[in-house]
């Protein structure tokens, strides 16, 4: 069986070299010492996963990340930097990346995070209609290109806030729990994922906020609820 292939986007020799030796008899794994030689070898070869230090030369794990997400909206993108600001771990979130891991970190916890998104992309979830309009209020979700539009305005999901709203869309009107919506979308319920289904539930907010017949309920201490009116 072919080793899953990861790009991976670090410019510390140090870490890199610990990291991929770690790596390497598992994976394959494909490093790059800056943002751009990264994106160059993403464009000319297929992965299965990006690891992506923030801080690189010539293009950071940001600007990095936004471009893969322009030319690949599924694969899972996780992010390793040294970065432990709230505000770079909820960047790096809405530019659509998976996961968000801290230096230093333990291979063990980072091969996990890696089977786990792995996993995930291969069962080719049925989470995502990709053949069907969602209406929704007085919007409408079209599920294969990751957009809502709201009368004239369309605007673009990533993949997590698209398969947030079709789960909150088969479940509209009930009650949900925070670890079941954690459970279903992540695979695992802990506190990082619970601050990240939180963002994206303030962005869909958002989304919708000028549709009266649209609300997510935050229902305290148990978790949400999504009404259609």
């Amino acid at each position: 069986m072919a080793k899953s292939k990861i790009l991976y986007a670090e410019d510390d020799e140090t870490i890199a070299f610990l990291t991929q030796d770690s790596l390497e008899p598992i994976y394959e794994v494909v490093h790059c010492k800056n943002g751009e030689s990264a994106l160059e070898a993403f464009q000319q070869g297929e992965f299965d996963i990006c690891l992506l230090d923030i801080m690189m030369p010539k293009m950071d794990g940001f600007e990095l990340a936004t471009e893969i997400r322009k030319l690949n909206s599924e694969i899972p993108i996780l992010f390793i930097s040294a970065k432990i600001l709230k505000e770079d771990r909820i960047k790096g979130l809405k530019i659509g990346a998976d996961d968000y891991l801290v230096k230093p970190f333990s291979i063990e916890e980072l091969m996990l995070k890696i089977e786990i998104f792995l996993k995930r992309s291969q069962k080719n979830s049925p989470k995502i209609s990709t053949s069907e309009i969602h209406k929704v209020g007085n919007c409408s979700f079209d599920a294969k290109n990751y957009t809502v539009t709201c009368q004239n305005n369309t605007v673009s999901l990533t993949q997590r806030e698209a398969e947030l709203l079709t789960f909150f869309i088969n479940h509209k009107n009930t009650v949900l729990k925070r670890e079941e919506i954690l459970k279903a979308l992540w695979g695992e319920d802990d506190y990082f994922m619970g601050r990240s289904l939180d963002v994206f539930i303030s962005r869909l907010r958002k989304i919708f906020a000028e549709d009266d017949s649209v609300t997510i309920e935050n229902l305290h201490g148990i978790g949400f609820k999504f009404r259609v009116d």
